[in-house]
């Protein structure tokens, strides 16, 4: 949408996991060197804790975009909420195992014969689980027993949790502390300080950009990393639709009033102090133009009655009649108006005819666009335009 605007060659915000995007804070590169350890020295299960959206997956992918295909094998599980006996089923499916037997313990043997002839070969089997919080206590429990699969020295298949905080209080059950007990590598992915995820926003751009445009302001930019708490997902979806929206407006810099109108849209709320700000703002300029309009009406109600005195003092000006003054306002088509709106985003015309006059007809339809030459299609109205309503005319 925005590409050509922006002189991007490919988006620089996308949603889904891109390992040419890979960013490396402190926490992602701990990641990535645990993994890469617990796989080379087949340590067994590795564990990588993150919330959602810090980046779990898009390491994940990064590992195994560099891996080695003639000696590593890659199991992905996408969906962990499985039995034990359909995980061994898949795990069949994967290798390119016909099985002897359908029964798990003969499964179990089958592939402990198959893992032993790979490491003889020199390969290596991972088995990667993502969203790991979701896998059932009972298949976590029998997944335990793969572990068993073993040289006098090494593992013969290496699992990786990817799971969610709440993966460690299910690793508590009373069930599961000997799985807990043989996890041998872990790391924590956590959401990026402020200084990371000012650098992650530059990095994302430079890599979608052959030129260096500042296109987001300072202040905006230090706003969508307050307000994303430091998770890249929100970061991205923040950004991504800036970007949208400062196209829309025909603005090649994305200033703060664009970024605080994506938050308002996705229920981001403000900090109170900026509330408060906010608040105290609106105040003072409601008492700054209701004084305007206080002394702009004293003024035009006072200045008649001067200007009679001094006419009806003077015997050298013929006397006049002067008229009392008063503000009529007008529609584009001369008509008095009843009220004015500015369009928001979701107004259809239609819905603000409803609102000003309690009812909406295709009469009133063309008594507002004939007041406002400027609406061609009554479907489509612009967001910030000035809408005036004039006085219904009695038949």
């Amino acid at each position: 949408m925005y590409l050509n605007f922006f002189d991007f060659k490919k988006e620089p915000f996308q949603i889904t996991p891109d390992p040419s995007f890979l960013y490396l804070s402190h926490g992602h590169r701990e990641a990535l060197a645990s993994i890469i350890y617990g796989v080379e020295k087949k340590k067994g299960f590795i564990l990588i804790v993150g919330a959602v959206g810090v980046g779990k997956t898009t390491i994940l992918r990064a590992y195994l975009e560099n891996t080695d295909k003639s000696k590593i094998k890659v199991i992905y599980i996408f969906d962990s909420n499985i039995s034990y006996h359909n995980l061994l089923r898949h795990i069949f499916l994967e290798l390119g195992l016909v099985r002897d037997s359908d029964e798990s313990c003969h499964m179990v043997n089958q592939l402990h014969r198959f893992l032993i002839d790979e490491y003889r070969e020199g390969k290596n089997i991972i088995l990667l689980i993502d969203e790991a919080q979701n896998m059932p206590a009972d298949t976590l429990e029998n997944l335990r027993m793969l572990s068993n699969l073993e040289t006098a020295t090494e593992k013969l298949i290496q699992i990786i949790f990817s799971a969610q905080p709440e993966f460690e209080k299910t690793l508590n059950l009373e069930e599961l502390k000997q799985l807990k007990q043989r996890i041998a590598v872990k790391a924590i992915i956590s959401p990026l300080n402020k200084e990371e995820g000012l650098s992650y926003i530059g990095h994302r751009l430079k890599k979608a950009s052959d030129k260096e445009t500042i296109i987001f302001t300072g202040r905006a930019l230090r706003e969508i990393v307050r307000c994303s708490k430091g998770i890249p997902r929100v970061i991205n979806i923040l950004c991504d639709n800036c970007l949208i929206s400062a196209f829309g407006y025909g603005k090649k810099k994305v200033g703060l009033g664009v970024v605080r109108e994506i938050l308002r849209d996705f229920g981001i709320r403000l900090p109170l102090y900026l509330q408060w700000r906010i608040y105290v703002t609106g105040v003072l300029l409601t008492t700054v133009i209701a004084g305007m309009v206080y002394r702009e009406k004293f003024t035009e109600t006072k200045r008649p009655n001067l200007i009679e005195r001094k006419i009806q003092d003077s015997a050298l000006v013929e006397r006049k009649v002067i008229p009392s003054v008063t503000t009529v306002v007008e529609s584009a088509a001369g008509d008095e108006l009843v009220a004015s709106r500015t369009v928001a985003r979701g107004d259809t015309l239609a819905r603000l005819v409803h609102e000003v006059y309690g009812r909406v007809d295709s009469k009133l339809i063309r008594l507002v666009k004939k007041a406002n030459p400027s609406i061609n299609n009554e479907n489509l109205i612009i967001e910030g335009r000035r809408i005036v309503f004039p006085a219904k005319k009695e038949n």
